[in-house]
């Protein structure tokens, strides 16, 4: 796997705002997510932490405020961005038509790696099922072997990824996730359960507007 250069990438949010149909969902939000830092995203059903990924990425509507990756703004920045991104949303993303394999294949991965990253993920010997006559569980670990590849992106940034998944597979799923902080990677993430990850912060949108905060190696934040 990859080692990431601290001084490569940082995602910075400065006050930003939401609104979905004509609501507002959040408003003042402020943190940068620096190399080698997680970032966990609660709140009550609706709060918009859907929407603050999909803002982030590029793939929402207008917002207010700033977005900056590596100290250039978004939309200008995007580009780069999303050259540095792996973003798994809370749909699997999983071609349902093709088998694991395949879908792996689709992301480019070669069939070694693909076949390595499906066997972390528990699905040894389902590699040619077609995805269709698989579980939710083994659709949603077929979407998280892509964080097994060699070539994972620096930044990850995750939808629900504990759905759906059973005591082993978030075990699994904690320990990928540390070992990919540990080599210099970040990551942002929703979810409700709580994760022994080292400097994870924790940011509840139900509670905005939030407190400007650094997430990440050499970096002190006042999240909770």
């Amino acid at each position: 796997m990859p080692e990431f250069p601290t001084s490569r990438h940082r995602l910075s949010v400065r006050d930003l705002s939401c609104e979905r149909d004509g609501r507002r969902l959040f408003a003042g939000l402020s943190f940068e997510l620096a190399a080698g830092g997680a970032l966990q995203l609660a709140g009550a059903n609706g709060a918009g932490k859907t929407t603050l990924l999909r803002t982030l990425i590029g793939s929402a509507g207008d917002f207010g405020g700033e977005i900056l990756w590596n100290g250039r703004p978004l939309p200008r920045a995007l580009p780069a961005l999303r050259e540095s991104l792996l973003y798994i949303g809370h749909q699997a993303g999983v071609r349902r038509g093709l088998t694991p394999l395949e879908n792996l294949s689709w992301y480019g991965a070669a069939e070694d790696d693909a076949l390595w990253a499906l066997e972390q993920v528990d699905l040894f010997g389902f590699e040619d099922s077609l995805c269709q006559q698989l579980s939710a569980g083994q659709n949603r670990r077929v979407a998280l072997a892509r964080l097994y590849l060699p070539d994972a992106a620096p930044l990850w940034i995750l939808d629900e990824p504990l759905a759906a998944l059973d005591v082993a597979g978030v075990a699994g799923l904690e320990a990928r996730m540390a070992d990919h902080i540990d080599r210099g990677g970040s990551i942002l993430f929703t979810s409700h359960q709580p994760l022994a990850l080292a400097q994870l912060q924790r940011l509840n949108l139900s509670d905005c507007a939030a407190i400007p905060g650094e997430i990440g190696a050499g970096g002190d934040s006042v999240f909770s």
